[in-house]
């Protein structure tokens, strides 16, 4: 996970970003998640075109990125999507589903929660405030997600509840999530990865966080160890009205 400060342009943000793709890939890192609209400018005609640096070394050493979430033309409006690049190709992207606050008025909302697989696992992108609804992590948990990555903006005073999300996103779903933020003046970093350990028969969220500036972030999961407790608490779901 790289957590980015704000650039001048584009440029300049994609090329120090690179830099720090090319380190976490000589660490032999699988997937690496940005945040959401972290570029000076965020609306992107292009999406392969925009990011191709960064799908050169997605090429070069086997690695996949989730670049951020970014305005796209659709149709006579925009979406918000979060692209995922594989092997040096786009091979699907995630619409944001909820529009925050003055991206009501500018956006189409997504209808679909998907699922991409990534090498040996799969993957499910939940969008900033996306979090804040439940059942979109539970619907892509419920898909075969594995681990589920957040290209996040969050403003400074919402960064405690923002926390909060996400863990309990992950204890409700038996499964780790990786949260990424902008940090700048407005944005307040911290982002976090969470993970879960068992303390004799109780699941407990494991939480790693949070940094400044521009930085990165990485750990190592066994996703088979959630399996069997994430299909039993489904197991446990009761229908009642």
């Amino acid at each position: 996970m790289i957590q980015t400060r704000q650039y001048s342009s584009n440029e300049s943000g994609i090329y120090s970003v690179s830099k720090v793709l090319q380190g976490l890939a000589k660490k032999e890192t699988d997937i690496v998640c940005l945040p959401e609209q972290w570029l000076a400018n965020n609306v992107i005609s292009d999406f392969a075109s925009e990011f191709s640096a960064f799908s050169k070394i997605s090429k070069d050493h086997s690695m996949i990125v989730i670049p951020g979430a970014f305005y796209e033309k659709a149709g006579r409006g925009y979406s918000i999507a979060a692209p995922i690049i594989d092997s040096g190709e786009i091979t699907g992207k995630q619409e944001k589903i909820h529009p925050f606050d003055y991206e009501k008025q500018k956006i189409r909302p997504g209808t679909n929660a998907r699922v991409f697989k990534a090498g040996k696992a799969r993957v499910g992108i939940i969008i900033c405030y996306d979090m804040v609804f439940s059942d979109v992590a539970e619907t892509m948990v419920r898909k075969g997600a594995d681990v589920l990555f957040s290209p996040s903006r969050i403003v400074r005073r919402g960064i405690a509840p923002w926390h909060t999300y996400v863990q309990a996103r992950s204890l409700e779903n038996r499964i780790p999530i990786l949260a990424a933020n902008v940090h700048n003046a407005k944005f307040g970093g911290k982002s976090i990865i969470v993970d879960l350990r068992e303390d004799r028969g109780v699941m407990v969220p494991k939480l790693v966080k949070s940094f400044d500036g521009q930085s990165s972030m990485s750990m190592s999961f066994c996703l088979s160890k959630y399996k069997k407790n994430r299909l039993q608490r489904y197991k446990d779901k009761r229908r009642f009205s």
